[in-house]
């Protein structure tokens, strides 16, 4: 399952405080800060999607991830893979590689990520 934008910036937020008060989650928003309506029904909807859970002290809901950020990009990017280049890693490799303006020493530092995980498998 998926978060929607507004879902995922909020998720982000609450991946980086690691758990937060509604208080919290507005503090984190730049300016214009989104209605605390607007972020209670997000927060309603990332609960049934399973992506977040609350524990109530009185009145109030601490909420925190249920999911991890690395295992939800994680998902994201294979599908991508799957669905944008027909399952092919290499596919994908080439175009990020190409279609992105990656300087030549963050090229140089993938081909080290790569070299360096071909050489642990």
């Amino acid at each position: 399952m998926q978060l929607s934008k507004s879902e995922e910036e909020l998720m982000n937020h609450l991946w980086k405080l690691e758990k937060a008060f509604m208080k919290d989650l507005l503090d984190a928003y730049p300016e214009p800060k989104p209605a605390p309506t607007t972020v209670a029904t997000l927060l309603k909807r990332m609960a049934d999607k399973g992506f977040v859970a609350y524990k109530t002290f009185g009145k109030s809901r601490e909420y925190y991830p249920l999911v991890k950020k690395k295992t939800y990009f994680s998902k994201h990017v294979n599908g991508l893979i799957k669905d944008f280049f027909n399952d092919s890693a290499s596919q994908f490799a080439s175009f990020f590689t190409k279609e992105t303006n990656l300087s030549k020493a963050e090229l140089e530092e993938l081909k080290k990520l790569i070299d360096n995980e071909i050489k642990n498998r």
